[in-house]
């Protein structure tokens, strides 16, 4: 066997190599730059719309849509692998359907929707936030709503999570005067019961509640409460959902939030450029803001309504999307493509190049 000379690493080569190590663990992430791919029309154009939903396993892209008249709301559905509008729920004018564009009942007080949207595929069905208060249960199969669940206010039913462990919807009632959130089981189809914020809350009053979220590690609903009117504050409120009681309120210093996601990391992301672990500490404060945020698994990224894309490790602001966008935004993380509904457009499909 021929001698091997043993390798002999310098004190000099080591250090180079942890500096290299740390200057790789510090190297900023890749810079995605995107491009618009297609713009899905809808029949009768894409007048007021609220929030959407990619559901991976069937890679269906669902969006709350007013439409421009009373009693012609919609859910619309395409195809995420095709860039493809399917249809739209309900199918036809003689079924249950959604509020659409209405006037305001009163000042604050909006009844337009559908609203919130969130689905359930262990059931097959998504549940919908209204404008007339209730929440709206649609079965995909059938492609109707089957069913009607009063939340018991004036205003719009909006934005809602679901606890998949409990079975339990979580949905926010932001413009009732006092506003409050209500707790659904998705096997019975009832209230389980609600819990009432101050008055001075309500959307009436310009502060309202947004979206929450659920974390099966904690096993909490998380929601973002945005500032009060002469505030700079809000606050991310902590639910049990088995007592339907706040546990704890973390405040969001100079940022009003509405948008919320859990990263696989734990941490909670504003959509007004707050990220706090599962705890309420503050780690990190990226210049992004917007209405609804997403987190795709596909590519550790979150996407920001209003074109911002940030790193879900780094917390930093990574690329944006090109030209003016609206308010909602989400992704498919099979193939990455993001869907981000614009009024007068349609829905712009965008993919990293």
């Amino acid at each position: 066997m021929k001698y091997k000379k043993p390798v002999t690493i310098t004190f000099f080569a080591v250090a180079v190599l942890v500096l290299q190590g740390i200057a790789l663990a510090q190297a900023p992430p890749t810079t995605p730059v995107y491009k618009l791919v297609t713009t899905i029309t809808l029949p009768g154009g894409l007048a007021g719309f609220d929030i959407s939903w990619v559901d991976p396993g069937s890679q269906l892209f669902y969006l709350a849509d007013r439409t421009r008249t009373k009693g012609t709301g919609r859910i619309d559905v395409v195809d995420t692998q095709t860039n493809t509008f399917l249809y739209s729920i309900p199918t036809r004018p003689t079924e249950f359907g959604f509020a659409g564009t209405v006037p305001a009942p009163k000042p604050g007080c909006s009844a337009s929707g559908p609203n919130g949207v969130v689905a359930i595929p262990q059931k097959n069905q998504l549940y919908v936030g209204d404008g007339d208060s209730n929440v709206k249960v649609v079965d995909l199969a059938a492609r109707a709503i089957v069913a009607i669940i009063p939340t018991g206010g004036q205003c719009r039913a909006d934005e809602l999570n679901y606890d998949p462990i409990d079975h339990i919807i979580m949905i926010a009632n932001p413009a009732d005067d006092p506003p409050f959130v209500t707790f659904i089981s998705t096997d019975t189809q009832t209230v389980l019961g609600k819990y009432v914020y101050p008055s001075a809350q309500s959307g009436q009053h310009g502060a309202g509640l947004e979206q929450p979220v659920y974390s099966p590690v904690t096993k909490r609903f998380y929601l973002t409460v945005p500032a009060l009117k002469g505030s700079s504050n809000g606050s991310v409120d902590v639910f049990n959902p088995i007592t339907m009681q706040m546990e704890k309120s973390y405040p969001t210093p100079n940022c009003s939030p509405a948008g919320l996601i859990i990263t696989p990391n734990q941490h909670l992301v504003t959509s007004c450029g707050t990220v706090m672990d599962l705890q309420g500490n503050i780690v990190a404060t990226p210049t992004a803001s917007s209405d609804q945020i997403w987190y795709n698994p596909g590519d550790n990224l979150i996407y920001f309504g209003n074109g911002a894309v940030i790193d879900a490790e780094s917390n930093q602001v990574v690329a944006t999307l090109p030209g003016a966008l609206g308010h909602t935004i989400a992704a498919d993380p099979n193939n990455n493509k993001v869907f981000a509904p614009v009024s007068g457009a349609g829905i712009k499909v965008f993919a990293a190049q």
